[in-house]
């Protein structure tokens, strides 16, 4: 965040430095942090740090989803094809069929999730 006083205004790039710092060493060689959302909540978004060459297997997708890359370079796999995409580039995820996102660079994206909530 900003500051204690701004609760809506969020900077991405501390963000994804401390998580990619912290991504070799980790788990999956990966780390991430909710930025805003998620817990019974409607809108989720998730900064995703990953080490070159760790991927996000093949998966389905959770609801209405998008992905921007932050920083790196990643390779997006659905439906027998795939393509790359750089920083400040944004895909929709199909909503059907499972996919997989992998780290060509040490890369950070931004998921944005839109859940059904009840």
């Amino acid at each position: 965040m900003a500051d204690d006083e701004d609760e809506y205004v969020f900077s991405l790039a501390p963000l994804a430095d401390g998580l990619l710092a912290k991504a070799p060493d980790a788990h999956a060689s990966r780390s991430a942090k909710t930025v805003y959302g998620g817990g019974g909540r409607a809108l989720g978004q998730t900064l995703i740090a990953m080490a070159a060459g760790t991927d996000l297997g093949e998966h389905n997708n959770p609801g209405e989803a998008t992905v921007m890359v932050v920083r790196g370079l990643i390779s997006f796999a659905y439906g027998g094809q795939s393509w790359e995409a750089k920083p400040y580039e944004l895909f929709a995820v199909p909503p059907e069929g499972r996919h997989a996102i992998k780290a060509v660079e040490d890369s950070v994206v931004l998921l944005t999730v839109a859940r059904q909530v009840s």
